[in-house]
């Protein structure tokens, strides 16, 4: 009797081949890399002043895009697939604000330059204008020599004969209170001369304290020695 040959060995294909359709389903939902519009033109420097800060702030959402991609394929079957289009459409999206960035910059370059030329044509311009003026106008009358001023009356003897007055005032104020200052000093003297007799007469005093508290306490001692025993 034949035996009935096992019908499961074309079930593996077929469910590999579903399973292969819906992992590539699953992983095309990214779709393609978009394709990025050309820079548009750049009219001023307050515009690509504002491209510039739109590109900072557009490669800020392209890193966060690309880790939300990340994210997602490492969850799918062909994650290097997935991965390397993920890597494609940052750097398509980074390429496109390199381009705006480049073109900004240009333009600011140029306004620069352009703004250089023009204030040194305005000035080259001027200079030209001075020149010819100049040149045109007729000459300066020669200046008149003025007067000289009349000289001006020796002053060295009035001088030397306010300091002889001064010096003398000076002198007779010294002489005036000489008397003054010989009684202050006469004063002085007394005031330390009696001070200082004081200052002997306290020492004095107390050298006499001293002696006759020494002398007490020695006639208490002997006092002391004399007394019998009790």
């Amino acid at each position: 009797m034949k035996t009935a040959q096992p019908k499961y060995r074309v079930l593996p294909a077929a469910l590999l081949a579903a399973l292969s359709a819906m992992l590539l389903a699953a992983c095309g939902t990214n779709g393609p890399a978009p394709q990025e519009a050309p820079p548009p033109p750049v009219t001023s420097t307050a515009q690509a002043d504002q491209q510039l800060a739109a590109v900072a702030r557009e490669r800020a959402g392209i890193e966060a895009r690309f880790a939300e991609r990340e994210r997602v394929c490492y969850a799918k079957f062909f994650v290097t697939s997935c991965l390397d289009e993920a890597k494609e459409r940052r750097r398509t999206a980074l390429a496109a604000q390199r381009a705006i960035e480049v073109q900004a910059e240009r333009f600011k370059r140029q306004a620069l330059v352009d703004e250089r030329d023009r204030k040194l044509a305005e000035a080259d311009q001027k200079y030209r204008e001075e020149e010819a003026k100049l040149a045109t106008a007729p000459p300066k009358p020669p200046r008149e020599l003025e007067a000289a001023p009349p000289p001006r009356a020796a002053t060295v003897p009035g001088r030397i004969a306010a300091r002889d007055a001064k010096l003398k005032a000076a002198q007779a104020k010294e002489a005036a209170e000489a008397p003054k200052r010989a009684e202050n000093v006469r004063e002085y003297e007394r005031r330390k001369a009696e001070s200082e007799e004081r200052q002997r007469e306290v020492a004095r005093k107390k050298a006499e304290r001293a002696a006759k508290a020494a002398k007490k306490a020695e006639e208490e001692k002997a006092k002391a020695a004399q007394q019998p025993a009790g």
